[in-house]
């Protein structure tokens, strides 16, 4: 599908690199109607997909059950950890991305390859409950019991405690957001570090607060925002008692959460959310390292061979191995 110049405000400041993309990506046009199809196609084989065992053969990969939060169901999880490792390594809680009503753990088996590769640690993906079959907090909750099954049997999983990170990319990184939240407020596991990549925060954007003048118009856009918060929330996004639990943009005080790194474009429809979040951390002391990429759509990494997704990965892998002392 080609998205003709004429009808795109922001198409003439999209890299050259990444803009292909946009003439093979469909709209995903997110709606009750339409949900199930796009789940379908999401789900679907491709024939030239790379195997993630030949890219990163060093990492071992074991699929586990987890027991939920407080009674709820069991939690999947894929705990990938490099085969030589002779110490304990930190430890990444991993939440993949699709606006809480797409996506699975397995999608991102490349990403937690390559993490865990470049910088020693071991990464645990959480297969969390998607919206709007489970509403928040929900989704957080699959999360928590995966930081708390990691923090619990740090000793079997080789772990050190003190450096068990969370992270994760678009609602990944709002749920990641979120957890760091949770597990501040709830006091029982120290959460060392979160990796926040063009996270999904507020709920209001799109809807009750506009959206920078030309972010949002590719990939993901205010409309699929606005489904995928009323899937997750159950109600029109943007009232007065969201909690911060399912939106992380709402916490009152960022005191005592941990030290962030948070990428988005600058044509993502979530710059202005995520920025203001980097500044709500860095005003209350947290340290805080900010990358905003020109040029740079939703999921602009996709295209993985391009020198702006080039310098994401140093700097998202550099982050990392710095926190875990790679």
């Amino acid at each position: 599908m080609t998205i003709p110049d004429d009808l795109t405000g922001s198409r003439h400041l999209v890299d050259a690199e990444i803009a292909p993309l946009l003439n093979v990506f469909p709209p995903l046009a997110l709606a009750p109607e339409t949900l199930a199809a796009v789940r379908e196609g999401q789900a679907a084989p491709v024939s030239d997909a790379p195997d993630p065992q030949t890219l990163f053969p060093d990492i071992t990969t074991t699929e586990t059950l987890i027991p939920g939060f407080e009674g709820d169901p069991d939690v999947r999880v894929l705990h990938y950890e490099p085969k030589d490792r002779t110490a304990p390594t930190g430890a990444l809680v991993w939440i993949h991305g699709g606006g809480y009503v797409l996506g699975t753990a397995d999608v991102d088996e490349i990403l937690c390859r390559r993490i865990s590769t470049e910088t020693g640690a071991t990464v645990v993906s959480v297969d969390y409950r998607l919206a709007p079959e489970t509403r928040a907090p929900g989704q957080v909750h699959d999360c928590y019991a995966a930081l708390r099954w990691v923090h619990d049997n740090a000793e079997d999983l080789g772990v050190d405690r003190a450096r068990i990170a969370v992270g994760g990319a678009s609602a990944g990184g709002g749920l990641a957001a979120t957890l760091a939240i949770l597990a501040r407020d709830r006091g029982e596991i120290p959460v060392s570090f979160q990796f926040l990549v063009y996270p999904m925060l507020d709920d209001r954007t799109g809807t009750t607060v506009d959206s920078a003048p030309h972010a949002g118009e590719f990939i993901w856009t205010p409309g699929d925002n606005r489904f995928g918060w009323t899937a997750l929330l159950g109600h029109r996004p943007g009232e007065d008692d969201v909690s911060p639990h399912a939106a992380a943009a709402r916490v009152k005080s960022m005191a005592g959460l941990p030290p962030a790194f948070i990428a988005v474009g600058a044509l993502d429809l979530f710059l202005d959310e995520d920025v203001a979040y980097a500044n709500r951390l860095l005003r209350e002391g947290i340290p805080t390292e900010l990358h905003v990429y020109p040029g740079a759509f939703h999921a602009f990494d996709l295209v993985a061979d391009a020198r702006l997704s080039q310098a994401y990965h140093r700097d998202f892998l550099g982050a990392l191995g710095r926190h875990f002392g790679a």
